[in-house]
């Protein structure tokens, strides 16, 4: 700790001549989705993740332990860190304070100098000065060198040169910035995704905390909204975070980490009785959700070395039939994290790790770390084999399954379900189906809809919950078969593939109709967790939606009047409300669409332009997985915490 507060007083040679200038910052107002991904609430967060890589970056080169963010009153946002505070000499191109550089010149940071910092998330260095260019203002502090300096700005414009206006005790950067309302389409922060994120950057970097504050909100003890996030044992902590709500096969993850050479490698994995892999994948931090070469590296070094195994063990020599790499995965949660100096990602949005020495490093490392394990712990190793063993049977048998269901679909005279209403448009981009809760729902629906493009698909009652379900029996169950054979769709079965096959979607708007209650929540969760788990690519591709259906019709004399929320409610009885008195005001609590008539559910749920329907994304992979496990999977505990914390009039009385 000592050696760390010299080299922080020194800063690590990190000065002005360290800020090396690309190009400017023109181009980021006009065109911001460039540089942000979009303009949506994705990419308003993404503008506090860049800001938090600049203080995370600081604690990856052993200057900052601790960042903290606040979400204001007014929806703007200050992050502060004790990192080493970013220069504010002046800048011998550019003849300005390298603050003032960093914070409006768009490529300029320490990244690009190797002397700064050794591993960095922003490579691309479009991090802070683009939060400053799409923020209506931003305001800089710096506590650097006993002295504390400021500057602020107004779309990226500052608004007077670098200045001292103290000294200090203190050292670090504080950024508080107002995204602009006039570019992004929603500016309200949402605390879920932010502390999420800031919970992931504490697992990856063990040792740094953490927190968030929401100034919006308070609790039921009249503070602030509060969370703080501190790991001591990094991936091993995040791991069993994710399996908390599963059943494990092995009592604590097994653990690898290297950092020997110039690329630090650290894995965490677990096996758990479910029947998904869970993987997740990381270089400097940044989330590579389509993997790439470490990943690829892991994959490869978990499957010959496990096999290996097994073999030398003399369990494989039963099996009938071959064992390949996915069933050496199935139930496994596992998260690869690797620091690499100069990472090449495939695309601006940093998804696909592409640096071919990854690979050899980390299946070098997984290798030698997980086949001493595996020697070391043979209780275990016995256990996981067994698993694997499981899977390849459990897939063996949902081979034929799926064989079934598509050949059945072939010989039949159409290929479609008889209970689907099919729309007359041919075009999948023009068209949409609804699944539909019942056949009493799915019979108003059929006349209500529009016959051109929407079609219908009645389910009955609550779908197979395939969190529990072995795959061979989820390709069994009847209304699985059927949306499958009536969205098109398939999953491979000549080489074992899991990708679901889109070349035959015939639609590309999947909405999920239920009933406004518990029952009709559940099956929607249900429905949604069967998309989660075999149907993701439907979820990526923006094509699953949930219809909204009003809570409440209020009606008085001939004005009526919908109601999908009880704000809304209370708000048109007011409106209908003379002098004080509620007279001849009627309200009708929808339970379920089959109380509707069709022109109702029309006019209210299936009509284009009056619906609302929410599109199903995935804004954080890890989080979405974790949820739906502890929702749908065997363990009650966590599922019991989840909705006492998180619905609203529920009361679970011991």
């Amino acid at each position: 700790m000592k050696e760390l507060n010299k080299a922080a007083v020194d800063h690590g040679s990190y000065d002005a001549s360290s800020i090396q200038v690309l190009e400017g910052l023109e181009a980021v107002r006009k065109r911001p989705a460039m540089y942000i991904g979009d303009i949506s609430a994705k990419g308003l967060h993404h503008l506090v993740s860049e800001v938090v890589d600049n203080s995370i970056d600081e604690a990856m080169a052993g200057y900052c332990s601790n960042i903290d963010v606040i979400i204001n009153e007014d929806d703007s946002v200050t992050v502060t860190d004790d990192g080493r505070g970013i220069p504010v000499d002046m800048h011998e191109k550019e003849k300005r304070s390298a603050l003032e550089v960093v914070m409006t010149v768009l490529h300029a940071g320490g990244k690009f100098d190797k002397g700064s910092y050794k591993v960095s998330g922003g490579l691309h260095g479009v991090g802070v000065s683009c939060v400053n260019a799409l923020s209506v203002n931003l305001k800089v502090t710096v506590h650097r060198g006993g002295k504390m300096y400021v500057q602020e700005y107004e779309k990226g414009t500052p608004m007077y040169p670098v200045k001292e206006v103290g000294e200090t005790t203190k050292r670090g950067t504080v950024v508080t910035f107002k995204p602009d309302d006039t570019i992004f389409q929603v500016t309200q922060y949402s605390y879920d995704t932010l502390s999420t994120r800031l919970r992931e950057l504490a697992f990856l970097n063990k040792g740094v905390r953490l927190s968030i504050t929401d100034r919006r909100n308070k609790d039921d003890n009249g503070e602030f909204i509060h969370e703080s996030f501190y790991s001591e044992e990094g991936l091993k902590e995040f791991v069993q975070y994710l399996d908390g709500a599963r059943e494990k096969l092995v009592d604590t993850p097994i653990y690898m980490m290297s950092d020997k050479g110039a690329m630090p490698v650290e894995v965490a994995m677990q096996y758990n009785s479910s029947f998904t892999e869970n993987l997740y994948s990381y270089v400097n931090n940044i989330n590579t959700i389509e993997g790439g070469t470490h990943v690829a590296g892991f994959r490869r070094a978990l499957t010959r070395t496990l096999k290996s195994y097994a073999d030398k063990s003399g369990m494989l020599s039963k099996l009938k039939f071959d064992i390949n790499g996915d069933d050496f995965r199935e139930g496994l949660t596992a998260v690869i994290s690797v620091k690499v100096a100069e990472p090449q990602f495939e695309g601006q949005t940093k998804t696909k790790l592409g640096n071919s020495d990854v690979a050899g490093a980390v299946d070098t490392v997984v290798s030698e770390m997980l086949n001493n394990y595996l020697e070391e712990n043979p209780k275990d190793a016995k256990t996981i084999v067994n698993k694997v063993i499981l899977a390849a049977t459990a897939r063996h048998a949902a081979r034929k399954a799926r064989e079934l269901v598509q050949r059945k679909s072939v010989l039949s005279n159409t290929g479609l379900p008889g209970k689907l209403a099919d729309c007359s448009e041919k075009n999948p981009a023009m068209c949409e189906i609804y699944l539909v809760e019942g056949d009493s729902a799915g019979g108003t629906a059929k006349q209500g809809r529009d016959r051109k493009f929407q079609a219908i698909l009645p389910l009955r009652g609550k779908i197979l919950n395939v969190e529990k379900a072995m795959p061979h029996k989820i390709f069994e169950n009847e209304e699985i078969k059927t949306m499958f054979t009536a969205l098109g769709v398939s999953i491979g079965t000549v080489d074992d593939s899991k990708e679901l096959n889109l070349q035959r979607l015939r639609y590309h708007k999947v909405i999920i109709m239920t009933d406004a209650d518990v029952d009709g929540s559940h099956i929607a969760t249900l429905i949604l967790t069967f998309f989660f788990r075999y149907m993701k690519e439907l979820i990526e591709n923006g094509y699953v939606y949930i219809a909204t259906p009003p809570l409440y019709l209020i009606k008085k004399g001939k004005d009526e009047k919908y109601a999908w929320s009880e704000d809304e409610r209370q708000a048109i009885v007011k409106e209908y409300t003379v002098n004080g008195k509620e007279s001849n005001i009627h309200i009708q609590r929808y339970k379920g669409l089959g109380e509707m008539n069709a022109e109702q559910l029309w006019t209210t749920t299936m009509d284009p332009a009056y619906r609302v329907l929410r599109q199903v994304d995935i804004t954080n992979a890890f989080e979405a997985n974790r949820i739906f496990s502890m929702l749908m999977g065997d363990e009650v505990p966590p599922r019991r915490e989840f909705i006492e914390k998180n619905a609203k009039y529920a009361r679970i009385d011991a």
